[in-house]
């Protein structure tokens, strides 16, 4: 017997809007120069490159039609094609995200599977450049007609996934295939040449890559081309025939003069991640400009409190204003990821921190919870409630998802450190070590520079303590931005979409260096140290990680009287394993206190919250309700739905307003 009790929290807030558009040019380091050592993230990334991986290669090649497609069109011998017209990008995703894993994990049997994908891929590609398994089996000739076919989406993701081979092994085949391709589609589409619109946005940011490991800037040209297509309303005599509204694929306005967010939601994020990755080429500010807006509509009135996006399954993507349901939340897995991605560029162009509070947010929770604790098993769409209907699953007919979760994890390192000539960013706290290089020669070569080797130390995101020791062999002067977590600013996230209610033990952020408490100063969401840094100099930072008790707007309807909580970056959630089979008859009273314990779901070891609470029963003759106080135990959102269907909620009520039983 399910109880849903719905509630009503109203909390006036003040926005206060920013605005930015001067361009920075802060550089990520790259995941291959990060080494992780931590408990938290090392763990799962060893497991994508064996379980996760593995998933991939067994549906790519066994269970579906995948690379069959490719063997068939090397054939060509008149076989057919098996499956969806954008199978292909899911055997590319998955070779990028081996290519990733032989970073962080070589292994001699996965470079050779990487190179016998890579050779079969080869051998589909069509003397003139061209690469579709869809079009070429069927023998279609109207290619590049219909936007709607992912015909250059597909080949987005293959040029990702050559470039990331390419930077992992040093090997060119899959590259060159990429470089004849795109090529072949520069020849076609451009200036004075055809006009064209990228049906499921993609290919804008892979050519940004493919121009930063090529130095061809042709490719960079028609990047920027490709979103200057967009909204124009020209004759174009291209078709649409998945959908008839271009909101669709935010189509409607030029890119520079978009001020909503619109469509589906991970078009949206891959489109304004390639908008961002060519205004850092180029230095064009009014894509900025543009992206600030949008990012604004998305993080202040669009977001799940797990960094989610995309509320509506009719589109994948976005409906009106504040419309966030819990349990018809669709959240795709994808559309997480393009918010990591989008939000690092972002911060790489503005050196603002906030983007890093949405970025960590998404990862750690709306993204994170795509992938079971086996890494088997994933989520596509991420409810915030659930009756007991939701299981993960070993695969999807769509199977974007399970190949985009594991690039990610794999290639986590890319969002922990960044730099500029004079500065080194901590951006995501994560036990790791690389080497910083300063050359205030600006000559090219590293062994004329300076060389910082720098270790992080923490049991993040559990504990908020993080040590940094820094080890150059002679003195360097630079300055270290440290992100200071929104959370733990008593700032549940920018705009003031969510808020915090209660903030439980908080203190202020504390800094030592060697051993001394130190004062500092924030800029733009960071700690600033500026100082000339010796061997073995030591930097301890102390986060509060008291337990917050978070609100919503009064806006958000689906969330009146509701509460969610939150500990560090992780947000939390009642599952119907922990507690007698129910989370549905939970209150969660104001002054509820929740004291933290070391907690294990399956094997992941975790911090688990609990409190006393009413729990709301219906009496034996069924004519009245019981309400007696219990123990409840929370658990990190990212972990539910490993053992077994079950309730769960994220939004839980502090008052009864509405009572319905489910029998």
């Amino acid at each position: 017997m399910n109880k849903i009790i719905l509630l009503f929290i109203t909390v006036t807030v003040s926005v206060n809007v920013f605005s930015q558009t001067s361009l920075q040019k802060i550089e990520p380091v790259s995941f291959s120069d990060v080494n992780i050592t931590d408990n938290f993230w090392k763990p799962k990334i060893e497991k994508v490159a064996t379980k996760t991986l593995a998933t991939c290669i067994y549906q790519t090649e066994v269970a579906t039609p995948r690379i069959r497609n490719f063997e068939k069109v090397a054939r060509n011998t008149g076989e057919q094609h098996e499956g969806i017209f954008y199978d292909d990008s899911d055997v590319f995703k998955a070779l990028e995200a081996m290519a990733y894993s032989l970073k962080t994990n070589p292994g001699a049997e996965m470079e050779k599977k990487c190179d016998e994908w890579i050779d079969k891929i080869a051998a589909a590609q069509q003397p003139d450049g061209y690469l579709n398994t869809w079009y070429t089996l069927k023998g279609l000739k109207d290619r590049y007609t219909d936007m709607s076919m992912h015909e250059d989406y597909n080949a987005g993701h293959m040029i990702e996934a050559g470039v990331a081979y390419y930077n992992a092994t040093g090997k060119r085949k899959l590259l060159d295939v990429c470089i004849k391709w795109a090529d072949h589609f520069d020849a076609l589409f451009g200036p004075g040449k055809r006009h064209w619109v990228t049906g499921h946005q993609e290919l804008e940011l892979a050519l940004v890559k493919l121009y930063k490991v090529t130095k061809n800037d042709k490719y960079l040209k028609l990047a920027d081309w490709l979103l200057s297509e967009r909204g124009k309303k020209l004759a174009k005599g291209y078709t649409w025939t998945a959908w008839k509204d271009t909101t669709y694929a935010q189509d409607v306005v030029p890119v520079k003069q978009q001020k909503e967010i619109t469509g589906h939601a991970v078009r949206a994020m891959y489109m304004y991640t390639g908008a961002a990755d060519v205004a850092a080429q180029t230095g064009d500010a009014d894509y900025l400009k543009a992206m600030r807006t949008v990012w604004e509509d998305v993080v202040y009135r669009n977001m799940y409190i797990t960094g989610g996006i995309g509320s509506s399954g009719s589109n994948e993507g976005f409906s009106v204003d504040y419309d966030l349901p819990n349990e018809q939340a669709y959240c795709e897995t994808c559309a997480s990821v393009g918010m990591v991605f989008w939000n690092q560029r972002m911060n790489s162009l503005t050196g603002n921190a906030e983007y890093f509070d949405v970025l960590e947010r998404s990862l750690y929770n709306g993204a994170l919870v795509g992938l079971s604790l086996s890494g088997d098993k994933f989520f596509y769409g991420n409810p915030l409630a659930s009756r007991g209907q939701h299981q993960r699953r070993e695969w999807f007919g769509t199977a974007c998802c399970p190949s985009n979760i594991a690039r990610l994890v794999a290639s986590l390192g890319d969002y922990i450190y960044a730099k500029t000539d004079n500065s080194i960013y901590v951006n995501l706290f994560v036990g790791s070590n690389t080497i910083f290089w300063f050359n205030p020669s600006r000559v090219t070569f590293k062994e004329l520079g300076k060389a910082v080797p720098v270790e992080m130390q923490t049991n993040y995101p559990w504990d908020g303590k993080v040590k940094l020791i820094f080890t150059p062999e002679r003195k360097v002067k630079f300055d270290l931005k440290l992100r200071i977590p929104g959370w733990a600013k008593n700032e549940a996230a920018p705009g003031n979409l969510y808020n915090i209610v209660t903030d439980q033990d908080h203190f202020d952020t504390q800094l030592k260096i060697n051993g001394k408490i130190s004062e500092y100063k924030v800029e733009n969401g960071y700690m600033i140290i500026e100082k000339e840094w010796k061997k073995d100099d030591v930097v301890e930072i102390d986060f509060p990680m008291g337990v917050k008790i978070i609100g919503a707007r009064p806006e958000v309807k689906q969330n009146h009287n509701r509460i969610a909580i939150q500990r560090g970056p992780i947000v939390y959630c009642v599952e119907g394993a922990d507690n007698n089979g129910k989370a549905w008859n939970v209150l969660i009273p104001e002054n509820t206190r929740f004291e933290t314990m070391d907690y294990k779901v399956l094997d992941e070891p975790v911090k688990a919250l609990t409190a006393e609470v009413p729990i709301v029963s219906v009496s034996d003759d069924g004519l009245s309700l019981n309400i007696e106080k219990k123990k409840i135990i929370a658990i990190p959102y990212y972990t539910w739905a490993n053992r077994g269907k079950n309730e769960m909620q994220v939004w839980l009520p502090t008052k009864i307003t509405e009572v319905k039983l489910d029998y």
